[in-house]
C-alpha cells in the first residue's frame, strides 16, 4: 500500500513483526514523542478494567490483576500502524477473515476487530489528546467476499491513489481466495485423498458490491 500512496503523502507505514507488540514498539522514540510509556499505562489501566477476563486468563489474573492488565495491554499487536507526524495521526491497521457464509459476517469481523484494539485506541486518545487514533480494519471472507465502498474507502483515507485502488483490491481477493484454496485442498487431501480440484475458488458478483 505504501507504493501506492500520492507522491505528497506524508503517511509512514509501520509493520510490526511477530514479536513487535506495544511494548516493543514504545522502546522507539518516535512512539515515545507521544506520550510516555508511564502515561499510556496509566489511561490503559482505566480501559483494560472495563474489558472482560477471559477464563484462560483468569490465573494470571486472581495472581495479580494490576500486573495482569498492564502486561495484556503491552503484549497487543496490531497488523500494521501508520503514522503521519506531520498532521499527528496514526492509524491502527487490523485485517480480518470470516466465514461468509452468515451475510452479517462482515459486521461481526469489524466489531471484532474493533474490540479486540479498544484499549490501544482509547488509551492512546487519553493519553495524548492533541493526536488522532483511528482504527482502520479490512475484512474479507474466506472466499473472498469484501465489501468494495468500505475497501476504497479504507485506501483513501491511507493516501492511496485513486488509480491504484483496483489493482490493490484485486490482489487482496486473490490472495485471499488463493489461501481458501490451498485449505480446500488440504482438507480433501487429508478427507478424500484428492487434491480438491472442484473446490470452489471462482468469484461473482452478488450484489450490494460484495463479491465471493
Amino acid at each position: 500500500m505504501q507504493a501506492a500512496q500520492t507522491p505528497t503523502s506524508k503517511l509512514r507505514f509501520v509493520i510490526p513483526d511477530k514479536e513487535s507488540d506495544m511494548s516493543t514498539l514504545w522502546q522507539e522514540e518516535e512512539f515515545k514523542q507521544i506520550c510516555s510509556r508511564k502515561s499510556l499505562t496509566e489511561k490503559a489501566a482505566d480501559i483494560e478494567r472495563t474489558i472482560v477476563v477471559k477464563e484462560h486468563e483468569r490465573e494470571r489474573y486472581d495472581f495479580d490483576p494490576t500486573m495482569f492488565y498492564e502486561n495484556r495491554f503491552w503484549n497487543l499487536r496490531a497488523d500494521g500502524i501508520v503514522i503521519n507526524k506531520n498532521h499527528q495521526t496514526l492509524y491502527i491497521l487490523e485485517f480480518k477473515r470470516s466465514s461468509d457464509r452468515n451475510k452479517d459476517f462482515l459486521m461481526v469481523k469489524e466489531d471484532e476487530a474493533n474490540e479486540q484494539h479498544r484499549s490501544i485506541i482509547e488509551a492512546l486518545r487519553a493519553a495524548a489528546p492533541e493526536w488522532t487514533f483511528e482504527q482502520i480494519n479490512f475484512v474479507a471472507g474466506r472466499r473472498g467476499a469484501v465489501v468494495e465502498d468500505d475497501f476504497y474507502n479504507s485506501l483513501e483515507k491511507l493516501n492511496v491513489q485513486a488509480g491504484k485502488r483496483d489493482k490493490l483490491l484485486l490482489a487482496h481477493v486473490q490472495r485471499i481466495c488463493e489461501a481458501h484454496d490451498t485449505v480446500m485442498r488440504s482438507y480433501y487431501q487429508e478427507i478424500h485423498g484428492s487434491s480438491g480440484a472442484d473446490a470452489t475458488r471462482s468469484m461473482e458478483n452478488i450484489g450490494e458490491q460484495v463479491y465471493v
